[in-house]
Order: C-alpha cells, then sequence, then structure tokens
C-alpha cells in the first residue's frame, strides 16, 4: 500500500509559471513571519525587528539556496549556460536557504544593534513552522524521492520507479511535530532562550538520518562526499551550534547559582 501518484497544476502568468512548490513556499513565509510577530509582542520584543529581518533573510536564503544547489548538489548544472549562476529561481537547496538565512542573522542583527539570543525563541516557532509548509511544497513536487520502500506512507512513483519513500512529505512532518514541541515548551515557559538550539538539534538528527533514505538510483539525485549528502554536514554545524548554546546557558546558570550562594 502506498500513496498514489498525483500531479499538482501549475497557472500560467503571462512568461511566468505558478507553481505549487512556490505557493507553499510564500504561504510558509507569509505564516512564519505571522507566527515571528505575534510572539515577539508576547515576549514584550519589538515585532519591528524581525519584521525588518524577513526580507533581509527570505533575499539571503534565496541567493546562497541557488548556489549551493549549483555548486555542492549539481555542479552539472553549470555547464548549461554561463547565466545559469543568476539564474536563482531555477533550483534552491532549503539547506543552503538556512545557510543564507544564518549569515543573513550574523550581519543583520550585528549591525542593527540587536540581540540575537532575544529574538532566538520567536524564530524557532517561526522557522519550523514555515520550513514544514515549505516542505509541503516539495512534497506536492516529489522532488525528494528515497529509496524503494513498502512503508505505508511510500509515494508510489510512476514507471519502473515505483513505491519510495517521500523525503518532502517525511521532513514535513517531522518539523510540524518540532513545532508543536516547541510551542509546548513556549506555552509552559521552559528551556527559554534555548528553543532555537533545541530545534537545530532536533532537525539536524532527523534530517541526518532521513538523507540516507535518499534515492541514488534515479538520475539528478543528489550529490555525496564521502559518503553523504551536502546536507548531512550542514546538520554537522547545526549540533555544533544547538551544543554550543545548550552548554552555554548551563555554564551561565552554574555561574549565577554560585555567585547567589557564596
Amino acid at each position: 500500500m502506498a500513496i498514489p501518484f498525483f500531479e499538482t497544476p501549475s497557472l500560467a502568468l503571462g512568461p511566468l509559471r505558478l507553481e505549487a512548490y512556490g505557493v507553499m513556499v510564500a504561504i510558509g513565509v507569509l505564516v512564519g513571519a505571522s507566527v515571528a510577530t505575534r510572539e515577539s509582542v508576547r515576549r514584550k520584543l519589538s515585532p519591528q525587528v524581525l519584521s525588518d529581518f524577513a526580507l533581509w533573510g527570505v533575499l539571503s536564503g534565496v541567493v546562497v539556496g541557488h548556489l549551493v544547489h549549483l555548486f555542492f548538489y549539481h555542479p552539472e548544472e553549470l555547464s548549461k549556460s554561463p547565466w545559469q549562476i543568476l539564474k536563482v529561481w531555477d533550483g534552491l537547496s532549503s539547506m543552503g536557504g538556512l545557510m543564507g538565512g544564518i549569515l543573513a542573522a550574523v550581519v543583520f542583527f550585528r549591525v542593527k544593534g540587536h540581540s540575537f539570543r532575544a529574538y532566538a525563541d520567536p524564530l524557532a516557532l517561526a522557522v519550523s513552522l514555515a520550513w514544514g509548509i515549505a516542505r509541503i511544497g516539495c512534497f506536492l513536487a516529489h522532488d525528494h524521492p528515497g529509496v524503494p520502500t513498502d512503508f505505508f506512507l511510500a509515494m508510489d512513483y510512476p514507471g519502473p520507479a515505483g513505491p519510495r519513500h517521500d523525503l518532502g512529505l517525511y521532513d514535513a512532518l517531522a518539523l510540524f511535530s518540532m513545532h508543536a514541541v516547541l510551542r509546548v515548551l513556549a506555552s509552559r515557559g521552559k528551556l527559554k532562550g534555548l528553543l532555537l538550539p533545541l530545534l537545530a538539534l532536533m532537525y539536524g538528527t532527523t534530517r541526518f538520518f532521513f538523507d540516507f533514505l535518499r534515492a541514488t538510483d534515479l538520475q539528478y539525485v543528489d550529490a555525496r562526499y564521502l559518503g553523504l549528502t551536502p546536507a548531512q554536514y550542514v546538520c554537522m554545524g547545526l549540533w555544533a551550534y544547538g551544543l554550543f548554546e545548550i552548554l552555554r546557558a548551563r555554564r551561565s546558570a552554574s555561574a549565577a547559582g554560585g555567585v547567589a550562594t557564596g
């Protein structure tokens, strides 16, 4: 038993074509911005800070996501045309987009003089939900096929490919689950200031193991470096960030306790 294969219709808008993937990404960005604003207000932070950052994050995410797609996932595309590098709409890596967002955050919060850690919890809640919605777009586009399987959530790809894991669907379900966990923790006032490091650890671990399920026997599969996908190396960076922030918070708490009781 598998999910029957389906194709989502596209809408022609003059020379442009509106695809389901792009629609879901746009919805994800809008929902994420709304969540970030609401959570900032709830924490008595200025919602304008994350509103201003949103444009930086999206633009940097698109550009870096495209470059990572070209140079690390599918370098063969560089032979198509010398202008391929400028076609930022033609091929995006979600992990490259994440790297672009991180780069934008480092620059934005430093230039503007805002505390990144103060806004990390609203960002965690916004990103986990927005990214999950965007990954539904990947599922609708069927652009992340995995290895053959008889798992009940498999997608029955047409032709000889047959039933396979669909990593877009799995990623979306995982991110929605992570958002639910973060939402519960936030509502109970738990792990304040550590929701983003926790998300990094949860998603980094999930994505690292999911990528072992990615297809290697089809055309246009992800490149591997020493047996790992580019995303799996980014996951290691997420682990490093998550562990560093959690250990830093524990050291700060221990030092504060020592001063209070000394």
